[in-house]
């Protein structure tokens, strides 16, 4: 089996490498991204592996197709960057890792949430310089906020878990509630009282055509004054140019970020020598109140070996001529 990693980075090749051992696959890495201009890179391979925002659209896969490639290999849960049916028509398998740290995840999303209400980067960047003046630092208790959890899958039960450790009371909605979710003292209620009641928002669900910009102009109306919003998911759940204008109002007080509608172009990249270009990311730095990190909350030792564990398992099993649990298809992702 002839592998072609695509978006590989240092550590990519790092903990892949180290899954591959007891395969032996042939393995190339290659750093750009897959998209229809470097897909001729895929030629003489019969798995791609691909990342979070290589782009597999109808064009790429059937020239996929064409060069012989048989298996796409996602090595992460979300697969919005998949034309699956286009995979289907093509007679080509999906795989993805549905489930690698969700701890990784839900811890990422309470920095971001500590780091916001005790203002922990602008305090660092003070202290570096001498000014140990507390004006503009103010935060507030986590104790016996409202907390609302969107989607309640493994991260977000994992989110639930660690707020009600502080004491949080933690409302969810889903489309399909978690009993376990319910264990912990979580209550589901719709999506209108979730908005309108927490203290918190924090977006944990996948990203479909019925979630895109499932936080917009309209549902930030719903919001209580003064939220916090958390988008550790993906980034096009969030209208950025609706929340910009809920930043300049006031209605969002905090916003903490992990993803952005067009990071394909910017996450993961050193562009600290260029000028950024994109208008509305430029904009976002602009303001006091809002936390970026470059999709870094899967970025643990943990969750890197099981992503590289479980995606060299899901193409050994391809390989084999079995079908795995974590294909994913069409029909299972509607």
């Amino acid at each position: 089996m002839r592998i072609a990693v695509f978006s590989a980075k240092p550590y990519d090749e790092t903990f892949l490498a180290a899954a591959n051992q007891p395969y032996g696959f042939d393995v190339t890495f290659f750093e750009p991204r897959l998209t229809r201009e470097t897909v001729s890179l895929a030629n003489g391979f019969e798995t791609v592996c691909v990342f979070v925002n290589d782009q597999l659209h109808a064009a790429t896969i059937e020239s996929l197709a064409q060069l012989g490639v048989r298996l796409i290999a996602l090595r992460c849960s979300g697969f919005n960057n998949v034309d699956l049916i286009s995979a289907q028509r093509h007679n080509i398998t999906v795989v993805r890792v549905p489930a690698y740290s969700p701890h990784a995840v839900a811890e990422h999303t309470l920095a971001l949430i500590l780091t916001l209400n005790r203002k922990i980067h602008r305090a660092h960047a003070r202290v570096r310089e001498g000014n140990f003046s507390l004006d503009g630092l103010l935060g507030f208790d986590l104790y016996k906020q409202t907390v609302g959890i969107i989607g309640t899958g493994k991260i977000g039960i994992e989110a639930a878990r660690i707020m009600r450790g502080f004491g949080c009371q933690v409302l969810a909605y889903d489309v399909f509630p978690n009993q376990e979710c319910e264990q912990l003292g979580v209550r589901y209620v719709d999506i209108s009282e979730l908005l309108g009641t927490a203290d918190i928002v924090t977006l944990h669900c996948p990203l479909t055509p019925k979630t895109h910009h499932l936080i917009n102009a309209a549902t930030l109306e719903q919001m209580k004054t003064g939220v916090m919003l958390i988008n550790t998911s993906r980034g096009a759940l969030i209208d950025t140019r609706a929340v910009i204008q809920g930043l300049m109002s006031g209605k969002i007080a905090y916003l903490g970020l992990d993803v952005y509608e067009e990071e394909e172009t910017l996450f993961f990249e050193d562009l600290s020598a260029e000028v950024i270009r994109d208008d509305v990311f430029a904009r976002l730095l602009t303001f006091p109140n809002v936390l970026i990190t470059g999709h870094q909350g899967f970025f643990t030792r943990d969750a890197l070996q099981n992503i590289a564990e479980t995606t060299m398992t899901n193409i050994a099993t391809f390989a084999r001529g079995q079908t795995g649990p974590n294909v994913i298809t069409a029909e299972s992702a509607s």
